[in-house]
């Protein structure tokens, strides 16, 4: 006997997908996408036409438009993703997921408000370290491949402003640098 919430359907196999770095996950209504392998990021543009990234996503998030009133919305892969596709009969499957998405959208948006620029970045690097860091010898490799640009995105600043800064964590050994990866070093 299966025991499910009421109303719902029973756990069925889930449809899966990949997709490659820069690729696009679709935009379908009703559809929510629950990552097994990689890392995404959502974003938007304000009315400059500036890109605003609303987070970064990794195994075990879900993503989708559904999660979002914002136009337009894109859900962008930042490496190869393998995602299982999830209809509304079986968001219940996914109550853990939703409820840490909404506590990474607003610690997203809590690193957004930090001042100064140091502050917002640092935090934002340790956001992403704790959601795609991994140990290395020299401390804790955020295993992620970021632009200046994209990070710059991410804290509200320009790209070089985040060249700057960057710079300036790494000249006080905060912070070095491994195959376009970042890594942020051991006190």
């Amino acid at each position: 006997m299966i025991l499910c919430p009421p109303n719902a359907a029973p756990t069925l196999p889930l449809t899966r997908r990949s997709f490659s770095l820069g690729d696009r996950l679709p935009s379908t209504l009703n559809i929510l996408w629950r990552i097994e392998r990689g890392a995404v990021r959502t974003l938007t543009w304000n009315e400059q036409d500036i890109a605003v990234t609303l987070g970064y996503w990794g195994v075990g998030d879900v993503v989708g438009h559904e999660l979002s009133r914002v136009k337009p919305y894109q859900i962008e892969c930042k490496t190869s993703v393998e995602v299982s596709l999830l209809p509304p009969e079986l968001w219940f499957q996914a109550l853990d997921a939703l409820i840490l998405h909404i506590k990474s959208t607003e610690e997203f948006f809590n690193i957004a408000c930090q001042h100064p620029l140091r502050q917002r970045l640092w935090q934002f690097l340790v956001f992403l370290d704790q959601k795609f860091g991994c140990d290395v010898e020299q401390g804790r490799l955020i295993d992620l491949v970021l632009t200046h640009q994209e990070i710059a995105e991410a804290v509200n600043a320009t790209r070089v402003s985040v060249t700057r800064m960057l710079q300036q964590l790494e000249a006080e050994r905060l912070l070095s640098r491994q195959s376009k990866r970042l890594i942020l070093t051991r006190s």
